[in-house]
């Protein structure tokens, strides 16, 4: 049995409706908020290159380990306690924590040791906060609009992304790290006033006091584990992250070394990529999902193999480009699917802590075919690695298309049979 499982029906589907405002005053505040740690994260990396390498990865580090080390825990809170209470406070944490940045940095410079202070209370805020809000759209649209909430909620994530970067270095350049934290500062302080007003169409049921935040991350990871649609999800989920979010990321430069192309060329690579998943977003929340999700998940992965395929017989930069574009569109469309499936696959009481595996399974997946991938690229090439993403990520939709619990899924959460 599932939890998204009920009977199929043949009633027609509701006329679709507009979005809520509160999720759209939510989504903006968040999408700003993201622009603004784009360009911190920016200027923060910048000052850490300052001090070498190793310090660059330290800090990196600290952001990471804390945010994985602390996740299923951060689930477990935000369901104890409500999303939008640990959100208020995340926000207040880190608003106060970026302008003593500003202020320190103004007063010490950017030694080391405060750069990676910094990084470590990022990440462990970090680990309380992205559960809490990947659960908002749950709490805040009605089933119906949630695939195309959270379609819109990528687009405005990659449009956040591809913006953040180049305010960063404009921000380094002409005020420093301290300018940017402020720049992140008055973004806090937007996305808390927007926080404060919003309120959930219904508070969600939390989790019984009387449990313990341990049994209660247990209890978690149960539900993900006995539930077919949401442990299939989160596998290919995984699998997903392995495959194809290091093909570009950390192959794309590598296969411009090896052709000779340029740090340009790789740039380019990186924005094909970045627009595919746009172009995918946007006509997600234009038209919505696929009826079969499922279906729709899996080809998702299917269409991005077959991008990595191109991107691995590349001989020019134009068409590693379109490759990436490919990949992007294959990444958004199975982004577009998978979230909504996940997140209505949830239960009320579990919402934060799915959120949280479902971040959980990327990171250690990210973290694995990272050095896994670079040691193959090393070993065969970054074609041959790239190759292998291919492999992995269509494997993956195969999967995905032949597993039952997933393929008779429709975007309403009904299944064919009973």
């Amino acid at each position: 049995m599932t939890s998204l499982g009920t009977a199929k029906t043949t009633a027609p589907s509701p006329p679709r409706t507009a979005l809520p405002r509160s999720y759209l005053y939510w989504l903006a505040g968040t999408r700003v908020s993201l622009a603004g740690d784009a360009a911190l994260y920016f200027a923060l990396g910048w000052a850490a290159s300052a001090h070498g390498g190793r310090t660059a990865a330290l800090v990196l580090t600290a952001i990471t380990l804390p945010r994985t080390v602390f996740l299923l825990l951060g689930g477990a809170v935000g369901d104890r306690f409500g999303a939008r209470r640990v959100m208020i406070t995340g926000d207040v944490a880190m608003l106060a924590t970026v302008l003593a940045l500003a202020v320190a940095v103004r007063l010490w410079g950017t030694p080391p040791w405060m750069l990676i202070g910094f990084a470590v209370v990022v990440g462990t805020v970090d680990a309380f906060y992205l559960p809490a809000t990947g659960s908002m759209p749950r709490r805040l649209v009605s089933e119906e609009q949630l695939p195309r909430a959270l379609a819109l909620q990528q687009a405005g994530g990659q449009v956040a992304a591809l913006l953040g970067a180049p305010l960063g270095a404009v921000l380094v350049a002409v005020a420093g790290l301290s300018g940017a934290a402020l720049v992140d500062a008055v973004s806090f302080a937007a996305v808390l006033a927007v926080m404060v007003w919003v309120r959930p169409r219904a508070e969600a049921e939390r989790s019984p006091r009387s449990e313990s935040l341990l049994a209660g991350i247990a209890d978690g990871v149960r539900i993900a584990a006995t539930d077919s649609v949401l442990r299939t999800a989160l596998l290919l989920t995984a699998t997903a992250a392995a495959g194809l979010l290091p093909a570009v990321a950390l192959l794309g430069p590598l296969l411009a070394r090896a052709g000779d192309w340029g740090p340009g060329s790789a740039g380019l690579v990186a924005a094909g990529q970045g627009a595919g998943i746009l172009l995918a977003a946007l006509s997600a929340a234009r038209l919505g999902p696929m009826r079969r999700i499922g279906v729709g998940a899996s080809l998702g992965l299917g269409l991005a193999a077959a991008g990595l395929a191109g991107l691995a017989a590349a001989a020019v930069p134009g068409a590693a480009v379109a490759a990436a574009g490919v990949v992007g569109a294959g990444s958004g469309m199975f982004a577009c699917h998978i979230g909504p499936l996940v997140l209505a696959g949830a239960p009320d009481t579990h919402l934060s802590r799915i959120q949280s595996l479902l971040t959980l399974v990327q990171s250690l997946a990210l973290v694995v075919a990272n050095n896994v991938l670079g040691w193959f690229a090393h070993a065969a090439g970054a074609r041959s690695a790239i190759a292998l993403c291919a492999v992995l990520g269509g494997a993956a939709g195969i999967a995905g298309l032949a597993s039952p619990s997933l393929r008779g899924l429709h975007k309403t959460g009904s299944q064919d049979g009973s």
